[in-house]
């Protein structure tokens, strides 16, 4: 029987920081960036379900999301706006992370490679779910910044700005209500959120 590196490589996850360029109050990797996102998609496909004629499973958007950086480990995290400089390195970029997606479907044994590959493999996914994932991702990304600046770190206004556009962008009623309903108690204290507990709110 064949060893695969696959699982060893995954374990990495949490050695690829996020927001690389930009000083962070408190360090995140891709691995629990990737489980904030499987969280928040998971939710965001209940709302839909719920609320408004969606017609998602709910546990595929939070598998999909939670492997939805594995690509990282190979590429690293390029800051958004180096990646997204200009139009001729996003599209040089998009083809490193499909190689990157297609080297860690090989280390699979055969056997489960199509059981994986609709979630490595970007060009493979379902696009309902893999737009719920993207929303899921910006949201957590956007958490990030309320929390940094909530800290004091001011590094994050602009990217906040950046990614308060891009969800004006990623807008639907289920976005709108998690970030009505769950976004603004990331800019509140433990103690502010336990004292609302405590007083039945």
């Amino acid at each position: 029987m064949m060893s695969s590196h696959f699982f060893a490589q995954l374990a990495r996850m949490k050695l690829i920081y996020r927001w690389p360029l930009m000083r962070n109050v408190q360090s995140e990797n891709i691995s629990e960036h990737s489980l904030q996102v499987a969280m928040v998609a998971h939710m965001l496909a209940l709302v839909e379900n719920r609320f408004y004629g969606g017609q998602l499973n709910p546990e595929r958007a939070a598998l999909m999301a939670l492997y939805h950086d594995a690509s990282e480990i190979l590429t690293g995290d390029l800051p958004t706006p180096v990646k997204y400089q200009n139009a001729a390195l996003a599209a040089e970029y998009k083809k490193i992370e499909k190689l990157a997606e297609q080297r860690l479907l090989a280390m699979l044994p055969v056997e489960f490679i199509d059981d994986f590959r609709p979630l490595l493999d970007s060009s493979a996914q379902d696009a309902a779910h893999a737009t719920v994932v993207k929303a899921a991702d910006t949201l957590c990304a956007y958490s990030k910044c309320l929390e940094e600046l909530t800290a004091g770190n001011q590094e994050f206004a602009a990217a906040k700005r950046r990614l308060e556009a891009m969800l004006a962008q990623r807008m639907t009623p289920a976005v709108r209500y998690f970030l009505d309903t769950f976004m603004p108690s990331f800019t509140l204290s433990l103690d502010e959120m336990s004292g609302e507990q405590e007083h039945g709110i």
